[in-house]
């Protein structure tokens, strides 16, 4: 274990990771904070930029890339009550109370320090929980996987925040994406229309740039400019956080634990934990009244809870290539580029390389806070930065990234196309991040299918025979019919007593 530690420190002690480290911290500050600019689209702009890094400075990007812009969208939930990410519209509403009370300083400094204790303790969890997992999953045939990928599917559509119906139909979109091309068990060209650039399929990395980034951009083409932010002085960031910690242990701690638990569950990401610990922290509150007014307790157990999430979803992910969430999946493209093919040969064959990954977490949610703290004070900067100037540089990003995937126009063409379909999608509440889902899982899944029915002689037995396959398919079955059971209890609850008529 020692030898591999020193083999990850000198992997990660490289000048070119060191650069590619400070220079995607600097530009997922930058592009978390600008208001409606999520995460995941700042993960998906760097891909292009991966193709001309070796393999540990092209993950080291991507960790801290996400681990910044998660946090730094606090900055304008705060300051103008629009948060920069999906995550911070949790708790938007409180740190702006704070920052009318003339407490800005405490509500950045908490989202600042307890993103970074959350995103350690997130990868603890990661160094904890993946090796014995690995040892486990290293008797997975593919029943096992074939499951164990639906269960991951079927758990993305129990997590969405809009209806599980419109989960599950995106899913499906997600998964007719998959299965055009001729990559495919029987070779067979599906959904190609003849055109001969749909032979090669739908490259998961493009899709995910479509949806996310160009939809955005779309999305800000018909909303009014945020406010500017007033010019103000802000005093000492850190202040008083070490007495919240002492306060707040319990409140961080179930934060952390919670951002762990739903970052494993495949789709639901740092935007689902945020909301759930923010609700928890209310519910368990001492003192619930005061949330809504202007009341820390909130944002110390979101705030931890939303960086673990970040961490810990990459634990589907480099074990079985199952996304975490949509930031993941995004990972899951650029190591399987790289050559790091996800799975539980990847810790025994390339463990120098796992233990650089829990490195440049680590050292990611360390400088977040000498980082956030300067970011913080250049905020009125960043935040002034005109619309109409950022979003042709985003779509200008966005096309020359995609060209540079397939050398290609096709390339492009398919950002533009998800682009629109993303857009129509969460206009119309069809979460995307299932449809995210089902394009990157959609091969696994047929290809576990398929070889488990060769191997098995067209029989379905093996599929519950298998004590692991058993578990897995009956965790699977329940999450696919439990939104049905909700929709036909709520239909029972809502349906008219019929009056009885006296005699």
């Amino acid at each position: 274990m020692l030898n591999t530690l020193i083999e990850a420190f000198a992997l990660i002690s490289t000048w070119e990771v060191i650069v590619s480290m400070l220079a995607a911290s600097i530009y997922g500050l930058v592009i978390g904070s600008l208001p409606g600019l999520s995460a995941t689209m700042a993960t998906a702009l760097l891909v292009p930029v991966t193709f001309y890094l070796s393999p540990i400075a092209a993950i080291a990007t991507i960790v801290a890339a996400s681990s910044m812009a998660i946090f730094s969208g606090d900055i304008p939930g705060a300051l103008l009550r629009i948060p920069g990410t999906p995550a911070s519209a949790a708790y938007a509403d409180e740190a702006y109370a704070m920052t009318r009370k003339g407490e800005a300083e405490l509500a950045l400094g908490a989202g600042v320090w307890f993103s970074a204790v959350g995103g350690i303790a997130g990868t603890l969890s990661l160094m904890i929980l993946a090796p014995p997992l690995a040892e486990i999953a290293l008797s997975f045939s593919t029943f096992e996987y074939f499951w164990l990928a639906l269960l991951g599917l079927m758990c993305a559509t129990l997590v969405a925040r809009s209806s599980p119906v419109k989960a599950i139909a995106g899913m499906f979109i997600g998964l007719l994406v998959s299965c055009i091309g001729i990559e495919n068990p029987g070779g067979v060209p599906r959904f190609t229309f003849g055109i001969t650039d749909l032979f090669g399929g739908i490259e998961p990395i493009p899709a995910l740039v479509g949806v996310f980034a160009v939809a955005q951009v779309m999305r800000a083409m018909l909303t009014p400019e945020p406010p500017p932010i007033p010019r103000r002085k802000f005093g000492s960031i850190m202040a008083g956080q070490w007495r919240l910690t002492k306060k707040y242990h319990w409140q961080m701690t179930r934060g952390n634990i919670i951002g762990i638990i739903i970052g494993v569950l495949p789709g639901a990401g740092a935007d689902m934990a945020a909301w759930v610990s923010y609700a928890m922290s209310k519910r368990f509150s001492k003192e619930p009244q005061k949330f809504g007014t202007g009341h820390v307790e909130g944002l110390v157990e979101a705030g931890a809870s939303n960086n673990a999430s970040i961490a810990s979803g990459w634990v589907p992910s480099l074990l079985f290539g199952i996304p975490g969430d949509t930031i993941a999946a995004i990972a899951i493209g650029v190591l399987y580029m790289k050559g790091l093919n996800p799975g539980p040969t990847l810790f025994t064959e390339k463990a120098s390389s796992m233990y650089a990954i829990y490195l440049m977490f680590i050292i990611a949610n360390i400088i977040m806070i000498p980082f956030g703290i300067v970011m913080i004070r250049l905020a009125s900067y960043v935040l002034r930065a005109p619309r109409s100037t950022v979003m042709p540089v985003i779509m200008l990003c966005c096309a020359v990234g995609s060209f540079a995937i397939g050398n290609n126009m096709f390339g492009v063409v398919t950002v533009a196309t998800f682009g629109v379909i993303g857009y129509v999608m969460e206009e119309n509440g069809y979460p995307v991040a299932a449809m995210v889902l089902g394009i990157v899982m959609g091969t696994m899944i047929e290809q576990s299918f398929v070889t488990s029915l060769i191997k098995s002689d067209a029989s379905v037995l093996p599929f519950f025979e298998r004590p692991i396959a058993a578990i897995l398919a009956a965790m699977a079955i329940g999450a696919l019919i439990w939104p049905v059971l909700v929709w036909v209890w709520r239909k029972l609850k809502r349906a008219p007593v019929p009056a009885t008529s006296a005699r």
